[in-house]
């Protein structure tokens, strides 16, 4: 399970260009599950379609109306799970933002 706040240990004074970077790794990991989430969505739905469309009766029609729902449920829990986690990046780069005017001249 989720922490609420995964990245709240880290405040503004004490992270270094490691922890930014990490951050990164972690917003690019994120968009490859997503990836990866609808590229499962997407071949569960075409080879759905694929067993209803070209298979008269039998187990394999009725594993083609199974993932064809599957595959929608499977791209709906991808991007619900990945919006969560894009949401808990943005709370950490939004909190990790200096202060203004507070800057060198």
């Amino acid at each position: 399970m989720m922490a609420e706040a995964p990245y709240a240990r880290f405040a503004r004074r004490e992270r270094i260009l490691r922890d930014e970077l990490a951050i990164d790794r972690t917003v690019l990991a994120n968009e490859r599950t997503l990836l990866a989430y609808v590229r499962t969505a997407l071949t569960l739905i075409i080879a759905g379609a694929t067993f209803i469309q070209f298979i008269e009766s039998g187990a394999l029609r009725v594993a083609g109306f199974v993932a064809v729902p599957a595959g929608l449920l499977v791209g709906l829990a991808g991007f619900w799970r990945c919006g969560r986690m894009a949401a808990a990046i943005r709370l950490l780069r939004n909190a990790a933002e200096p202060p203004a005017g507070g800057g060198a001249a």
